[in-house]
């Protein structure tokens, strides 16, 4: 895609930010996040609607105030999560490490002890971002499935973040081969399970409401046999921050029909666990229930077979 006068000025905009950040202390970079997110609570009144919409159907017994007080946190949790991201890929490794602390990753070391890869998993929630750039220093590289950002100027910068600590990226397009080619090689591989989709998807409860959930993580994890992880990067005082890692999720058996629809469900159940513990880290202004019509729900995932 040929980048427009408005993805130059975006880009600009984003690496003048980043310079800024680069030289500016932690605190003054989380305070600037903060800023920077609830301007856009007060003046994006589309995206705040659909937030506060989104926090009425999940929380219908809390007062009004209190979730419009969650959703101007999480305006700018997400104002935060950009702005330390570009701290971070600014940061030399030493000193990213320095700023983080890590729960649970000998789940991880176990895992990849069983020699069939690792499948992470997250949601649009808390500091997922800087948890791919760290836990590639301290335990290992990995692959993170993304989709490509519309603007491409702004999609290569994101691509040299996230892969300037060891990771790399794998975007939808011959996905299938690259995720086996990873975990048959014990690498782990990086999933987010919290967007709409309409494709490699199925119906699970996400806040007692049908969620269109990607099939991916459960499809590969029940063909490979590769251990399923959770992963939370949540905010500390003092601009630090925590990696919590989950126990792995049990897996149903592969020969249930449901297995795929119930493994996703568990998954999906995890997140909503986090995302009530911390409703001000999660991304409540994505249109993530809609209509869908269950047969409509169809893609690779389920069905790869092993020629794919």
């Amino acid at each position: 895609m040929k980048a427009t006068f408005q993805h130059r000025v975006e880009y600009a905009a984003v690496m003048t930010a980043r310079g800024l950040a680069r030289i500016a202390p932690m605190s003054a970079v989380l305070g600037a996040g903060t800023l920077l997110g609830r301007l856009f609570y007060t003046f994006d009144r589309a995206h705040r609607r659909l937030a506060l919409g989104n926090l009425e159907a999940a929380f219908p017994g809390r007062p009004a105030a209190e979730r419009s007080a969650i959703a101007r946190d999480m305006f700018a949790h997400f104002g935060r999560l950009l702005m330390v991201l570009l701290k971070f890929s600014t940061m030399a490794p030493e000193a990213m490490l320095a700023r983080v602390e890590f729960e649970g990753e000998e789940r991880v070391h176990a895992a990849h002890a069983l020699n069939r890869g690792v499948l992470l998993y997250t949601g649009h929630f808390g500091f997922w971002e800087i948890n791919a750039l760290v836990h590639a220093l301290r335990i290992h590289p990995m692959a993170v499935m993304a989709r490509p950002l519309d603007n491409p100027l702004l999609h290569d910068l994101l691509e040299r973040v996230r892969g300037r600590t060891g990771n790399s990226v794998i975007y939808r397009k011959g996905a299938l081969r690259r995720v086996l080619r990873a975990l048959a090689a014990n690498q782990a591989v990086a999933v987010l399970i919290d967007q709409h989709i309409h494709t490699d998807a199925v119906l699970v409860d996400f806040f007692n409401r049908p969620a269109a959930t990607t099939t991916a993580l459960a499809a590969l994890a029940l063909r490979t046999g590769a251990p399923v992880i959770p992963v939370f990067a949540l905010p500390l005082p003092g601009g630090r921050f925590r990696m919590v890692y989950e126990h792995a999720i049990d897996a149903p058996r592969p020969e249930d029909p449901e297995a795929i629809r119930q493994f996703t469900q568990r998954c999906t159940d995890v997140l909503e666990m986090y995302v009530r513990r911390y409703p001000g880290l999660w991304l409540w202004m994505h249109r993530r229930w809609r209509d869908v019509d269950p047969a409509a729900l169809r893609g690779m995932f389920p069905a790869a077979s092993t020629e794919e």
